[in-house]
């Protein structure tokens, strides 16, 4: 893991680099700033939504940018807001939407997942939301703890299982605490992605309740393998999530639980929702119409 420019620089020294791709404009940027390989940018959401409040981080991103032979955004709106920021660099900026390839585990062990989250098996109908997010207060997987406790107390069936990299170790001992005192929700331990593919293909719904996002992975992923999703209603969702088509939006704790009745009590619903989103996902998020979109952008690094 590298963080300061001066470990990034040796390491191009010593190797024979001919050009760098790095994510997100300021965390990863700004240890290429002044770097003597061309490089181009990925945005990763948090860089264009938040930092850009920031004056400092505003006048690095902007620097980096300026350097950068090419930037890319997830979506539109995302490239419209870096633009807005910095307008030279409209001309720099590429959307290519994330391609995804899902692989499922065939293996996998879905009663021993349960047993090692607590989760009981012999409630009848088990309904378990899984939240796959990095524990960060972007990702405020805390939002919906005390609707799901309370929701679980009178439906004991239900229960929501956060699963993700403890990338901001203060936040998460914030999330043990707060999680072990909720009945219903489990905190899990971090997987690998094909465990992790298996586990969203068995469980009932994918959940997201960030503050900001760019373009969520997790949500992607359960479009692909056929998993409904719940996710709160910010642009990064809705810039994938057509509202009752591909997905569920939600604007607060008791929509989410209200929209999950909804889609608990109409198979339907749940049948045709999944349907679409795995067309929309075929469209957009192919995992070789990205590849080759980076290769002709890596062309203009040589």
């Amino acid at each position: 893991m590298y963080e300061s420019q001066t470990e990034i620089a040796n390491l191009i020294s010593t190797d024979k680099f001919d050009g760098a791709l790095a994510i997100h404009l300021y965390k990863g940027g700004r240890l290429l700033q002044g770097s003597r390989i061309p490089f181009g940018i990925i945005f990763g959401g948090t860089d264009v939504n938040e930092d850009v409040k920031c004056e400092e981080k505003h006048r690095v991103m902007g620097a980096v940018l300026e350097e950068a032979r090419f930037a890319v955004a997830f979506t539109m709106k995302m490239k419209e807001l870096a633009a807005a920021e910095w307008p030279d660099a409209r001309k720099k900026i590429y959307v290519q939407t994330q391609g995804i390839k899902t692989t499922p585990k065939e293996t996998f062990d879905w009663y021993r997942f349960l047993q090692n989250a607590g989760i009981p098996t012999d409630t009848g109908s088990l309904h378990v939301f899984l939240l796959v997010c990095g524990l960060r207060r972007v990702k405020d997987p805390l939002y919906l703890v005390d609707v799901f406790s309370d929701w679980h107390r009178k439906e004991p069936s239900i229960h929501l299982g956060i699963i993700g990299p403890a990338v901001d170790p203060l936040f998460t001992s914030e999330v043990k605490e707060k999680v072990k005192r909720a009945p219903g929700v489990h905190l899990l331990q971090e997987m690998p992605q094909d465990d992790l593919h298996a586990a969203m293909k068995r469980c009932f719904a994918v959940v997201n309740s960030s503050i900001s996002e760019g373009m969520s992975a997790a949500i992607l992923e359960a479009m692909d393998l056929n998993i409904p999703v719940l996710a709160r209603n910010i642009p990064g969702n809705a810039a994938i999530i057509k509202h009752k088509e591909t997905g569920l939006l939600f604007s607060n704790p008791q929509e989410f639980v209200v929209l999950s009745k909804s889609l608990m009590n109409d198979p339907i619903m749940e049948k045709e929702i999944v349907t679409r989103a795995k067309d929309y996902m075929k469209k957009h998020h192919s995992w070789e119409s990205e590849r080759k979109a980076y290769e002709n952008l890596v062309r203009r690094l040589q």
